[in-house]
């Protein structure tokens, strides 16, 4: 299989799942920190932009607290978490500084990528951060972070990481291989090396929850390389365990599953696509669907149908078709409760029924980010 090409790449993502981290007995697997570790001050020293998105911080903790299967309630979790982030970060400290490098923390919720300030404040901080040569090593805050707030597995935290810092190249190492083409282990079942677009079919072969002490599996890794394939980067899904994994990748050997960009969207049109909060529906209609599909127009009151949810002006939602499908997200002009009245009216109508116009439409292109 001939090598890949990656031309530029000057900053990229590598996230490690939890049982690449730790032994089934939930102590931590120290060899593979340091193989980690070593590849990636390897490639600090080359110049590359590094960050690390690491999970096992429950893991760690159900070791040192004696635990034997992972917890099941949050309180639980957050109380292994706590414990197990100093563990993570010590090893992390300790390992980086033999290289001569310095690590920083950082711990995020949904809500720091929900909020656009909050959002931008962390794109800041990750780029001072990398501009000083530090070294971010990300994790989810399992100590605060609750099912309202939870980003759900660190996959998609590390695919919305590099999409907020423009990385490159996106690697999620773990103990699965690759996207495979079956089961693991039916007969006939095999690695898919390339994919262009992520079909129904792509989505089918995903699995559910993955190991006993991490809550990934294939199907996460698919969200996550979508949320990249949209931020204009190539992901890399490969078996943390391979020898040098990850310099192997970077000159290109065709380890793993490797999915490759599709057409990028602007900064603005990803938050709004990946990160902020859905507050409601809008309801479109054919004509509607075409004018922003197919010929980039903003949404007029006179394509929505109907509304779904209480959100204000500002707010985000999801706007679905007549077929029930999600076509786009966007930043809405008028509340909801505006738009019930104003629903179906041309843009001359709005301010007969509502007494004022504020905008002309709906959602502005320049808000609006296509599915």
């Amino acid at each position: 299989m001939e090598k890949r090409n990656y031309e530029r790449m000057q900053r990229m993502v590598v996230k490690v799942g939890s049982s690449s981290l730790t032994y089934n007995t939930g102590k931590l697997n120290i060899g593979q920190f340091e193989a980690l570790v070593r590849q990636l001050s390897d490639l600090h020293n080359r110049g590359l932009d590094v960050l690390l998105v690491t999970s096992g911080a429950v893991g760690a903790g159900m070791g040192k607290l004696g635990f034997t299967q992972r917890p099941r309630t949050i309180p639980e979790k957050q109380a292994a978490a706590a414990v197990g982030q100093g563990l993570l970060l010590h090893m992390y400290e300790k390992i980086f500084a033999e290289y001569g490098l310095v690590v920083g923390q950082v711990l995020l919720t949904r809500e720091d990528f929900a909020d656009r300030r909050r959002f931008l404040n962390a794109r800041n901080t990750l780029q001072t951060m990398l501009n000083m040569h530090i070294i971010p090593v990300i994790n989810e805050n399992d100590t605060v972070a609750v099912d309202e707030i939870k980003l759900g597995d660190n996959d998609n935290l590390a695919a919305m990481v590099a999409a907020l810092v423009d990385a490159d190249i996106l690697i999620l190492l773990s103990d699965i291989e690759g996207l495979y083409s079956d089961k693991p282990g039916t007969p006939g079942a095999r690695i898919i090396p390339e994919i262009h677009e992520i079909s129904d079919e792509i989505e089918a072969l995903a699995g559910g929850v993955g190991s006993a002490v991490g809550t990934g599996g294939m199907a996460t890794k698919i969200q996550a390389a979508r949320i990249a394939m949209h931020s204009g980067m190539v992901t890399i899904i490969a078996r943390a365990s391979e020898p040098d994994v990850i310099r192997r990748l970077v000159a290109g050997e065709p380890l793993g599953t490797v999915f490759w960009p599709s057409v990028k969207l602007v900064n603005k049109k990803r938050w709004i696509a990946f990160s902020a909060t859905v507050c409601g529906k809008i309801y479109i209609d054919e004509g509607a669907v075409t004018a922003l599909r197919e010929n980039g127009k903003s949404l007029l009151p006179s394509g929505v149908i109907d509304v779904d949810g209480e959100f204000e002006m500002g707010n985000t939602v999801s706007v679905i078709a007549p077929d029930g499908r999600e076509i786009a997200r966007g930043i809405v002009n008028y509340a909801a409760a505006e738009i019930k009245q104003i629903k179906g009216k041309q843009t001359g109508e709005i301010a007969l029924v509502l007494g004022y116009k504020d905008y002309d439409e709906i959602i502005h292109r320049d808000n609006l980010a296509l599915e």
